[in-house]
């Protein structure tokens, strides 16, 4: 039995996948009922939001175009995306490659009620499908990319509320993390890149090898307590969400003003920010191969995305999977994120998994760890 629940929205089977996907909607739920509670579904028009009702019935329209009107859902990566399916008219609302995003504020969506019963219905659909279908990796495969797609946007509805300041009652905490110290990587060759079964996104496939020399590297994510002396030292701007407050930090989490605890990784950190720390400690940040070999040898991550130094590109032998739009339009020079945050669904935290905000985003839950050479 598969304990690790990343490893089980992977390679899990439809029992497993079951429990995940309705687990994976309560979440969704959860964070929908706390937007409506804040009296907060109108948000502003920005590159980094959504309408939080266009996000609901969107991941439930997702699941239901790859699952329930699929006729290849059962073919995996090498389904034709562009098979005929029955009619929707709801495709005119949340087909995503297809409604542009300023068009999201103007779209006649239904109301939370009826959407909240279009999820429930192409719920039960998807659970029937998953409990008649076949085995196997291609059978499964977009049971899983449906389930990861909506653990994706969960993470999207809690940033995007800490953004605007709006409660989340539910919404995780970070960790407090130990004092600094530095753990030594031996020179290696690391594989990058999904080799196996089970379920990967098309970025991650086109495993290659390549020769790490030896490093050293933060043992865990820079906390605010090293983070901050650089601010005050260079005068570098802080993120928003964070306020001097007499001798010491606040912090704003979910709308509330709250004393910083300096020992948790410095966070709604862009990737200048990071570069520019590691410029004035002496550092610089890990390349994707590198983060990969720390992680092999035991690294603790998982508290904030990562940025890295490596732009996201494609592997040798890249083909885009049938959800074609997910990484092919974004290898344009934006850095590869590793890791996960405190936010992101057990499900999703994967360290194969390769995350791609542009590197100016301030609003993710992104921090960084630093490197030098042995």
């Amino acid at each position: 039995m598969i304990a690790d629940p990343a490893q089980q929205a992977r390679q899990g089977d439809a029992a497993v996948l079951a429990g995940l996907l309705q687990a994976s909607r309560a979440d969704t739920l959860t964070a929908f009922a706390a937007w409506q509670a804040a009296h907060a579904l109108t948000v502003p028009q920005r590159p980094t939001l959504n309408p939080p009702l266009w996000e609901l019935g969107h991941v439930g329209w997702f699941a239901r175009w790859w699952l329930g009107r699929n006729p290849e859902r059962a073919r995996g990566v090498v389904a034709n995306p562009d098979a005929p399916r029955p009619a929707s008219g709801l495709d005119a609302l949340y087909h995503s490659s297809r409604v542009s995003h300023a068009q999201r504020w103007r779209l006649p969506l239904p109301t939370p009620e009826q959407t909240r019963a279009e999820l429930a219905e192409g719920l039960d659909e998807t659970l029937a499908l998953l409990r008649a279908g076949p085995p196997g990796d291609d059978a499964l495969y977009f049971f899983r990319l449906a389930l990861l797609h909506e653990d994706m946007h969960h993470e999207a509805a809690l940033y995007m509320a800490q953004a605007l300041g709006v409660p989340m009652p539910h919404a995780p905490a970070p960790r407090a993390l130990p004092a600094p110290a530095t753990m030594a990587v031996p020179a290696c060759t690391v594989t990058l890149g999904h080799t196996g079964g089970g379920f990967a996104f098309d970025n991650e496939c086109g495993a290659r090898t390549e020769p790490v020399a030896a490093f050293t590297l933060d043992a865990h994510a820079v906390r605010w307590a090293e983070y901050l002396p650089f601010v005050v030292a260079t005068g570098h701007p802080l993120p928003p969400h964070l306020r001097r407050a007499g001798a010491g930090w606040q912090v704003q989490r979910w709308g509330l003003w709250q004393p910083l605890d300096e020992t948790e990784a410095a966070c709604h950190l862009n990737q200048a920010d990071a570069l520019a720390w590691c410029h004035w400690a002496g550092r610089r940040l890990p390349t994707e191969a590198q983060w990969v070999a720390a992680q092999a040898q035991g690294m603790a991550w998982g508290d904030v995305w990562e940025w890295t130094a490596t732009p996201f590109a494609p592997w040798p032998g890249f083909a885009p999977h049938p959800y074609a739009d997910y990484s092919a339009p974004w290898f344009d020079g934006r850095p590869v994120l590793r890791g996960a945050s405190f936010a992101t669904s057990p499900r999703l935290a994967h360290a194969g998994y390769r995350n791609f905000f542009t590197a100016e985003r301030r609003d993710v839950f992104a921090g960084f760890r630093s490197c030098a050479s042995a």
